[in-house]
């Protein structure tokens, strides 16, 4: 519906020509700034509702209490749900000011614009069950061992102040014993957090939505095609600035492998635009420090890497 809606406003209320790359990129990025604005929002509204059923502190021991079970735990649910590096962010921000340890939000972070079910459904009916689920189960271990890894480091004291569970807050959510005053404390934490990330999320979608238009595929083709072993590292690295939904991010993948790319190389290339983006970099400043960013996009991008060349070395056992 939302997606009917911006085709009509841009190509049909101002006239603009679909086929013309600037009116795509505006549709683009005039879709999904309302999508995520919107996802922000009511996961933010949910979430807040129900904490104050929930102690924030008893959440945070029991998934600590778990070791790295809530790491596995956090990384199945990111693969069950529905969206993209930028989509993901409302759920993970919501997941710390809920006092969920770091490692276990990146776990989720990580794991859910890889893993999901649209790009299951297309990766089925392109590359087959084999390197589907081969796919699949490479997306949950990166999930996993990353959000562990960034755990062990102790990265808490990189997170924007406010960012922080709040256990003044959490005591006087307790306090909240009426269905109605349960509903305001969630659209009022709702609000206030998008009005501290909207501006972060006008300019990381504007810049998605540039690339996502403007990168022109053959470039990308002729790149890889010519760099031998370091074809993996190579994709990995075009692939993190870039952003795209799945529904455009499968076929490249599929043209790139036709074309007589490596798989592990398509698929690392595809990994990396649906895992890391420069616009989620651009959103995720709002919540945690540069140097933050900086190690979480190393460490999953190296995860990447080595599991693209893993794809590599199966790929005559995969592709038949």
């Amino acid at each position: 519906m939302l997606l009917k809606f911006t085709d009509w406003l841009i190509y049909e209320l101002l006239g603009l020509d679909p086929e013309a790359r600037l009116p795509q990129a505006l549709n683009f990025f005039v879709y999904d700034f309302i999508k995520i604005l919107f996802l922000l929002f009511v996961m933010i509204f949910v979430i807040g509702f129900l904490r104050t059923y929930l102690s924030q502190e008893k959440l945070k021991q029991w998934l600590t209490a778990r070791g790295i079970f809530g790491n596995f735990m956090a990384a199945l649910f990111g693969a069950i749900t529905p969206f993209c590096s930028c989509s993901s962010i409302p759920l993970f921000i919501s997941f710390l000011k809920a006092g969920v340890p770091l490692g276990v939000t990146f776990s989720f972070l990580i794991a859910s614009p890889l893993i999901n079910e649209y790009l299951v459904v297309l990766m089925l009916g392109t590359f087959g069950w084999k390197i589907t689920l081969m796919y699949v189960m490479s997306g949950l271990l990166i999930g996993f061992f990353s959000g562990v890894i960034l755990g062990k480091m102790r990265l808490e004291k990189f997170l924007v102040a406010d960012m922080h569970a709040d256990l003044e807050s959490d005591q006087q959510t307790q306090m909240l014993y009426t269905f109605k005053s349960r509903l305001v404390f969630g659209w009022k934490e709702a609000r206030d957090i998008v009005y501290k990330l909207w501006g972060w999320i006008l300019v990381g979608v504007a810049i998605g939505a540039g690339i996502h238009n403007y990168v022109p595929q053959e470039m990308i083709q002729g790149a890889l095609g010519k760099t031998g072993i370091f074809s993996v590292p190579i994709a990995t690295l075009i692939g993190v600035p870039m952003y795209g939904s799945c529904a455009a991010i499968v076929p490249i993948a599929v043209v790139l492998f036709e074309k007589g790319i490596p798989l592990g190389t398509a698929l690392s290339f595809m990994m990396a635009i649906s895992a890391l983006s420069f616009p989620e970099a651009i959103m995720l400043r709002r919540a945690m420090k540069l140097k933050l960013i900086m190690i979480f996009f190393l460490i999953t991008t190296i995860a990447i890497i080595l599991t693209g060349y893993l794809f590599n070395m199966l790929q005559s056992v995969l592709i038949h």
